[in-house]
């Protein structure tokens, strides 16, 4: 039977008193179009053998990243992940543990997320960090209303770089906060002047780099821009293997970093979990959301670890809180943890030359094609291609040839007319032969 403990009453009571007519008003900020209108069709009731049939077939319908030649990005990259942060994130100390709730017999969770928060600061080149957020873009809304916070404006001024789904979220936080946000138009060719946008009243200007497109950018002229304002620049990234090449944001003035850590020790999970990191100056420090775990020594002089901040609402009254995101990704950020350990910072430099290295030979390979041209001047892993036919058949019809191609814009972007673009990625995973083929299949498609 199925466990309903509610029957209509019930529901009809708990209604009246939250002053909603039906349980649809709930969900109403979620779009029309995106929501169920009837059952799944599935059938109702199976038994276990059928259940595990069912779901197989369905998985089968999925083209794994490491069975054809792989080129997606556009947020979520496939890099090698050595077999020993698996093999040491599964033992029974690290996969059960939890929030530090008592954070004096949690040594060795807070030792880790100490671990982790002075990695993410080097990275960066900031001065502190935070014990890790949900993801990337939930980070990156986090850090604009950090910035109104610090500020005491409410306005911020998003890129046409910056990626979509991050766009997307800050906006979404806004609508309910009543803030106000100003999303500049794609920009594709990273040309935009994004420092016209930042007046008096601006809290926060928020730049990705390498963008969306995979143009690196200099953060340095928008920084000195939202300064000369009293704005604050948020700078974004969703490649962390980029911080091995790319100047970090702290050295070209940002005031807060955020971004996606899912590249480094952590495997394409159809969209995560993944783990978001966060830096910031540190007269900035008790604006950040999130908590810190922080260094010290107890009673008999011996080192030891502790909960230096955790400004959330579990923590402290909802109204003093930070933030409304009550935990973190703390197994992910372990598995980010030992992945950088391993490397050391020689190690992750190399990686990230071997990345450029590998996109530069693709993108030279991809321009030799008809009619396909290469639209970046700078980038690091990621590119941006023209194709003469619609980027989503393009894509498909490298499927059909067992090539992942990379992402069409329009997919992200459907209402911005660059129906002719994908955005294409090469990690150390792709080999010269994967970058012959796709430019092989690119080729004969558009013949």
């Amino acid at each position: 039977m199925r466990y309903l403990p509610l029957d209509d009453e019930d529901r009809a009571l708990m209604l009246a008193r939250i002053g909603a007519s039906r349980i649809d008003d709930l969900f109403a900020d979620i779009p029309a179009d995106k929501r169920l209108t009837d059952l799944i069709d599935i059938p109702r009731r199976m038994s276990e053998m059928e259940v595990e049939r069912r779901l197989s077939a369905m998985a089968a319908r999925n083209v794994a990243a490491g069975s054809a030649p792989f080129f997606v990005g556009a947020g979520a990259y496939r890099h090698h992940v050595p077999a020993s942060v698996d093999h040491l994130i599964q033992r029974s100390e690290f996969l059960t543990s939890y929030t530090p709730y008592q954070p004096e017999i949690a040594q060795g969770t807070l030792q880790t997320l100490f671990e982790f928060q002075t990695q993410v600061a080097a990275l960066t080149g900031m001065e502190v960090a935070n014990a890790s957020m949900y993801d990337g873009s939930t980070a990156c809304a986090e850090a604009v209303l950090m910035a109104h916070r610090l500020t005491k404006r409410k306005k911020a001024v998003l890129s046409g770089g910056l990626h979509p789904h991050y766009a997307e979220v800050v906006g979404a936080l806004a609508d309910m906060a009543e803030d106000d946000t100003l999303r500049a138009p794609p920009d594709v060719l990273a040309r935009e002047d994004i420092a016209a946008s930042i007046d008096d009243e601006t809290s926060c200007v928020v730049v990705q780099n390498p963008d969306f497109f995979g143009n690196l950018r200099d953060l340095a002229p928008i920084a000195a821009a939202a300064h000369a304002k009293g704005a604050l620049l948020v700078a974004v990234f969703t490649e962390a293997v980029s911080l091995g090449a790319v100047r970090s944001p702290g050295e070209m003035g940002a005031d807060i970093v955020v971004g996606e850590g899912q590249s480094i020790g952590n495997a394409l999970n159809f969209g995560g979990p993944y783990v978001g990191l966060f830096a910031t100056r540190a007269k900035f420090v008790r604006q950040i959301p999130g908590r810190l775990a922080g260094e010290t020594v107890d009673a008999d002089g011996r080192r030891s670890f502790t909960l230096t901040l955790s400004t959330r609402e579990q923590h402290i009254r909802r109204e003093k809180a930070t933030s409304n995101i009550c935990t973190n990704s703390g197994l992910c950020a372990l598995a980010f943890t030992i992945h950088m350990s391993l490397l050391g910072e020689a190690g992750l430099r190399r990686l990230a030359r071997v990345n450029h290295a590998n996109a530069v030979a693709l993108a030279d390979r991809l321009a030799c094609v008809k009619g396909v041209s290469v639209l970046n001047q700078f980038f690091f892993n990621e590119f941006t291609i023209r194709t003469p036919r619609p980027a989503k058949d393009v894509i498909e019809a490298l499927v059909e040839k067992g090539i992942i191609g990379g992402v069409p814009v329009s997919r992200l972007l459907p209402k911005s007319g660059l129906d002719d673009l994908i955005v294409v990625a090469s990690t150390e995973t792709n080999s010269d032969d994967d970058r012959a083929a796709y430019a092989a299949a690119l080729a004969e498609i558009l013949s």
